[in-house]
């Protein structure tokens, strides 16, 4: 996939890693829909992306609204042309513990059916033209697993099962996909995390600094916009995840016994 003069989306860009790809895919060339549920922060950034020379609008949107997705389809087309790239990146941390069931109903739409939503507007574009690129930002959590958080692994190891079968599936057509699962990345939402009052919640974010260093949303959007060019599934700006995946594959009931005894460690700490 070349970058220069395609047209991307990018959901949740008003801040941390979709902010971060918005600005690497416009420097590589890419006009960029910016999009935020936050109309103003979304705005920012698109005028960051102008201001450095770059061609982006912003709009409001909820990710997981079809009809959202659906406007942002038609801006795309109105302002740039047809849509190249979608970057599903807006994601939610949600509830600690198991949850309710309305808690997982919002995770859920958030997290997972928003990708499926979008792919469903696009695939079919993309089909009939011959090529298209679905980028989903899940997390290394999509992998292995995220003390406290029940709604936050499940709907990501979701996201890592859908970006799959959308590879399997389209690849032939000419559609890439590439799934981005990073650790500990510096954005407003491990902030967040990391400021809650409750112990599971603070647990939670305790083993994501833990587990490896705390990387830039610049260094996630580098290896992403990396990967889209090289048509590359899985993206780990973390290179260590992937030997944890290994270790995980290797024995599951060893490494599920490994997380009990880190999740106690850090619940006494």
């Amino acid at each position: 996939m070349h970058i220069e003069d395609r047209v991307a989306i990018v959901t949740g860009a008003g801040s941390g890693i979709g902010r971060a790809i918005a600005q690497t895919l416009s420097a590589a060339g890419a006009r960029v829909v910016v999009s935020d549920i936050d109309e103003r922060q979304a705005a920012a950034t698109a005028d960051t992306i102008r201001t450095a020379g770059g061609a982006a609008i912003a709009a409001r949107a909820d990710a997981a609204a079809t009809a959202d997705i659906e406007r942002l389809v038609a801006l795309a087309e109105a302002e740039f042309g047809p849509v190249d790239i979608y970057v599903a990146n807006a994601g939610i941390i949600g509830a600690s513990g198991l949850g309710t069931d309305e808690q997982w109903d919002v995770i859920l739409d958030v997290n997972l059916r928003a990708h499926i939503r979008a792919a469903d507007v696009l695939i079919p574009q993309w089909v009939s033209r011959g090529g298209g690129y679905f980028v989903s930002v899940a997390s290394a959590a999509g992998l292995l697993s995220q003390i406290g958080a029940a709604g936050y692994t499940v709907t990501k190891h979701a996201a890592v099962g859908f970006a799959e079968w959308l590879a399997i599936t389209y690849g032939d057509d000419g559609v890439g996909v590439s799934c981005v699962c990073p650790l500990g990345v510096d954005t407003p939402l491990l902030n967040a995390v990391r400021a809650a009052d409750d112990p599971d919640t603070q647990a939670g974010a305790e083993s994501i600094v833990r587990s490896g260093s705390v990387i830039s949303a610049e260094d996630v959007a580098v290896a992403t916009v990396d990967a889209v060019r090289a048509d590359r599934f899985l993206v780990l700006p973390h290179p260590q995840v992937l030997d944890m995946y290994r270790h995980k594959g290797s024995d599951y009931d060893r490494w599920i016994a490994g997380m009990r005894r880190y999740q106690r460690s850090l619940r006494e700490g």
